[in-house]
């Protein structure tokens, strides 16, 4: 479980442990619920903070995902200064049922850190792309220039990046999370050979979305 998570656990299980004393000393079936209610809420939050162990594929080009969930657009972008030129945008939803650390799409140097405030939309809708409040890194490789969006949803409001421009980065390393439910866009040139396509489930740091040409 990663920090965010044990931040929540440990007071809420202390919270339940404690109405179990009260309980003892005082019997109520108040305390009863309130601390099964409250060991419910820290298992729940335990589930959603999990950090499991992911081994990236090895190859030349390959752009991963950086979040766990389900492809729910692959659009194209006309012009994308990053990228420098016409883009591919693969995007994809997580639930709050997914996990939620998000891993590096390809090794590099991270070329850029800009966090971009906007508005709280549902993050499986397409336009969350460009309006909601979101954190984007830009990263460049050996083989090219691939941009990583962490977008925000109407629950989801709390971003957490834990790199800085200049940094070197490797595929699969984890970089930060987005609270309870978000979406990730991962931005590649054009001509790069996709290899999802919308609905598919994919899991980050494990799952090819392309390869850099």
């Amino acid at each position: 479980m990663v920090r965010d998570g044990w931040i929540m656990v440990v007071p809420l299980a202390g919270m339940s442990i404690i109405c179990v004393v009260i309980n003892f000393f005082s019997p109520g079936v108040i305390w009863v619920f309130l601390a099964t209610v409250i060991a419910l809420l820290a298992m729940f939050v335990g589930f959603f903070f999990r950090d499991p162990t992911r081994w990236p594929p090895q190859g030349e080009g390959l752009v991963i995902s950086g979040g766990d969930g389900r492809v729910v657009a692959i659009e194209d972008i006309q012009n994308e200064s990053f990228i420098g030129g016409p883009a591919v945008q693969i995007s994809v939803f997580l639930s709050i049922f997914n996990v939620h650390v998000n891993r590096i799409p390809i090794t590099g140097v991270v070329r850029l850190r800009k966090g971009i405030e906007g508005q709280f939309r549902l993050a499986f809708k397409n336009e969350a792309s460009s309006e909601n409040s979101q954190m984007v890194l830009g990263i460049e490789g050996e083989q090219g220039k691939v941009l990583i969006k962490q977008i925000v949803g109407y629950v989801a409001r709390r971003i957490v990046c834990n790199v800085q421009e200049g940094e070197e980065v490797e595929i699969g390393e984890r970089f930060g999370l987005i609270r309870f439910g978000s979406r990730i866009d991962v931005v590649v040139p054009t001509g790069t050979d996709i290899r999802v396509k919308p609905g598919d489930r994919v899991r980050a740091g494990e799952t090819i979305l392309g390869v850099l040409k």
